[in-house]
């Protein structure tokens, strides 16, 4: 009995686990403005996003259609990397991270774009669940009509 919906699932659910993690990291550090000590200073939180790639199959295989390289499909999260994205600059000389100008360095994290990644990323592990629980339904299936 071959396994691969199974396997491709439980891959998309892991990344997608990770991917919602990060996101609420995010949401929760938008006003970190101490994050980090770097060369002597405080530095404030910077987004991290997931990077997620196919596990990809061994080429040669695929093309001579060797069924164990099909068993290598799914996704893996190959990287948490940090948003480029300049910090927001906020006016607040009462703030005690303020710079001579009175301005803040606040994290680049925006609310909005993150609650949409975790609308995608709920909705992606959702349909992974739903695709999962019909690879099961059809397994069950198969061996109920093999004690027939």
């Amino acid at each position: 009995m071959r396994l691969e919906g199974f396997n491709i699932s439980a891959s998309a659910l892991t990344a997608q686990r990770l991917r919602m993690d990060v996101i609420s990291s995010n949401i929760a550090n938008a006003e970190t403005t101490r994050a980090s000590y770097v060369n002597g200073e405080f530095v404030p939180y910077r987004r991290k996003m997931v990077v997620v790639e196919p596990i990809k199959a061994n080429f040669a295989d695929m093309l001579n259609g060797k069924l164990d390289a099909l068993s290598s499909q799914g996704v893996q999260v190959t990287a948490i990397q940090e948003d480029s994205t300049p910090f927001k600059q906020v006016y607040d000389p009462t703030h005690p991270d303020a710079d001579a100008n009175g301005m803040v360095s606040m994290p680049n994290v925006d609310i909005l774009k993150e609650m949409v990644d975790m609308i995608s990323a709920t909705r992606s592990y959702e349909a992974n669940v739903t695709a999962l629980n019909a690879s099961k339904a059809l397994f069950a299936k198969s061996l109920e009509i093999g004690r027939s």
